[in-house]
């Protein structure tokens, strides 16, 4: 080995610490990013105003989101991560069946709750891009098709351990569950009604008393007695 093959600095080890502060930088964006696409919607993002917001050049910002629409779906994409982490993945810990099932809605509930002063992402998406085709309504559609399987499965292994009745239509309840959350971001967040989240509350129970099986009354029950 001679001296100057001895004196060649790590390179592998360079290209990681270039490469770590990148995956930073751009982290640090997203979260800015975030922020304001909760309170301006997706429309309300530009490069420009990242860069003020972050106090970096808009070169440096474009660096790691090429165009706006890029950006875009970078940030429906990291809502949708954090929606699975805080909603789907604490759910399904719990029994399946209506235990599994109530615990997304009531996470569901809780997402919703949070976000009064600033706003949803999938419905302020819904709004902004229902009649404007392209790749972040597609994102936006994506995402909340994931969601609504999830959901969907859900109902599925409440109906197949006999929590649900065997004549439940699992579309209708998918339908009827989004529609509590769209009424609780409406009349919670648009029109400031107090109570809203009771209400949400009332309406979910009246889905399991006509849906739920005696069996899955009394599974649900038991979950409610003894979860945290």
């Amino acid at each position: 080995m001679t001296a100057s093959t001895v004196d060649i600095p790590p390179k592998p080890a360079r290209a990681t610490r270039s490469l770590q502060k990148g995956q930073q930088t751009r982290s640090v964006i997203l979260d800015a990013a975030l922020a304001l696409a909760s309170h301006m919607g997706l429309e309300g993002l530009s490069i420009g105003a990242l860069a003020d917001v972050t106090k970096m050049s808009k070169s440096g910002v474009f660096a790691h989101f090429g165009s706006r629409e890029e950006l875009q779906i970078a940030v429906v994409t990291e809502y949708h991560r954090r929606f699975e982490e805080e909603v789907f993945f604490t759910a399904i810990g719990e029994t399946r069946g209506l235990p599994r099932l109530r615990a997304l809605y009531e996470r569901w509930v809780h997402r919703v709750s949070q976000e009064i002063d600033s706003g949803c992402i999938y419905i302020s998406g819904a709004v902004e891009f229902d009649d404007r085709p392209g790749p972040v309504r597609d994102a936006l559609v994506a995402m909340v098709h994931a969601w609504h399987s999830a959901l969907s499965r859900a109902i599925v292994l409440a109906k197949e351990v006999g929590h649900l009745r065997v004549d439940t239509d699992v579309e209708q309840v998918l339908f009827e569950l989004h529609g509590l959350i769209l009424s609780l971001h409406h009349d919670a967040r648009f029109m400031r009604t107090p109570g809203a989240v009771p209400r949400a509350g009332t309406g979910f129970e009246r889905m399991v008393e006509y849906y739920a099986t005696p069996e899955g009354r009394a599974a649900d029950a038991q979950h409610r007695r003894t979860a945290p």
